[in-house]
């Protein structure tokens, strides 16, 4: 049985950091404030000449660096992002370059907001198991700084820049069990019905221009609690768990109440939940990935753990992966 199993991971963020003190002094706000309601402390801010693809690039080449690889022998690369370097050609195609892959195998993109790095990862796994890929690097890169009101107190407190990345690569000594290392499903789902409640006030066939994030923060609070818990109950049940079968689980860094309201509805204790969201905000899809690297790298994370991740974002999307590391 062909498995797809992550054999790497790697980050990077930016050097700039902006505090709740510093948003202060922009936006009438506080730290209480923020803290209370988002458990968000500070968050990296990338430079004025700091592209996606330079932080995507970051990431993909300390992950490559830990897996011993280099470009050459990656097949296809997966960029989810919402603040691409232009409209096209696709920021994939410029790590593609940058990690030195040349024309072999390809690279785009995929948006799904805050679900992009699970979209990603799902579609990386499906070329795998189709046999058409061997090796792919998975990446969620944002500079969604870029895209933020900075009179808002709404949002501009919540979000953030960073890059995350894992390399995921064919395994056909798989036995079909629960023991396998790898990916065991990937769970997709989107909602249009939703979509004003999370978008942009701008795009390149309506007002030309890349416009900024407007949110409506009780639905969409609503909704995550009740779709990201939804993704997470599916993915238990299509491989026939229980929330205690599982050592990690590494939920979208959106905010810390709607994560402490997931984990205790399912019954996960507080111990076993990846947190990163007071030192990174929300960094849409680079969260997972940002959040499984810190984990990975302070030893939270150890090869053989079941884990579970999750995510919704704008559109609405939704979905979780579950996979033995």
């Amino acid at each position: 049985m062909r498995r797809s199993c992550i054999i790497s991971c790697g980050s990077y963020l930016p050097e700039g950091i902006m505090t709740n003190d510093d948003i202060a002094k922009i936006v009438e706000t506080n730290d209480a404030w923020i803290q209370q309601r988002t458990g968000i402390k500070s968050r990296h801010i990338a430079a004025k000449d700091q592209m996606t693809s330079d932080m995507a690039t970051r990431s993909a080449r300390v992950c490559l660096e830990k897996a011993g690889l280099t470009g050459s022998d990656i097949d296809a690369v997966f960029l989810a992002t919402t603040t691409p370097d232009q409209t096209f050609p696709a920021t994939a195609t410029t790590v593609q370059d940058n990690i030195g892959m040349g024309d072999r195998g390809f690279a785009f993109d995929i948006q799904a907001v805050c679900s992009g790095f699970i979209y990603a990862l799902a579609t990386a796994d499906n070329f795998i198991k189709s046999g058409q890929i061997n090796r792919a690097l998975v990446i969620g890169a944002e500079r969604f700084s870029s895209l933020l009101d900075w009179s808002d107190r709404t949002t501009c407190v919540l979000f953030g820049d960073g890059a995350g990345a894992v390399i995921v690569e064919a395994d056909d000594t798989a036995k079909g069990s629960k023991d396998d290392r790898g990916i065991f499903s990937t769970h997709l789902h989107s909602d249009g019905a939703h979509r004003k409640l999370l978008c942009t006030d701008g795009g390149s066939s309506t007002t030309r221009t890349v416009g900024y994030v407007r949110m409506n923060g009780k639905e969409v609070f609503r909704a995550a609690v009740t779709r990201m818990g939804e993704a997470i109950t599916e993915a238990l049940d299509a491989n026939g768990l229980q929330p205690s079968d599982v050592q990690w689980l590494v939920p979208h860094q959106a905010n810390k109440r709607i994560i402490d309201s997931i984990a205790e509805k399912l019954h996960f204790p507080s111990e076993r939940v990846i947190m990163t969201i007071a030192q990174h905000g929300n960094t849409s899809a680079a969260s997972i990935p940002l959040a499984l690297t810190v984990a990975v790298e302070d030893g939270r994370i150890q090869r053989g753990d079941l884990v579970l991740m999750n995510s919704m974002g704008g559109g609405f999307t939704w979905g979780s992966a579950l996979v033995r590391w």
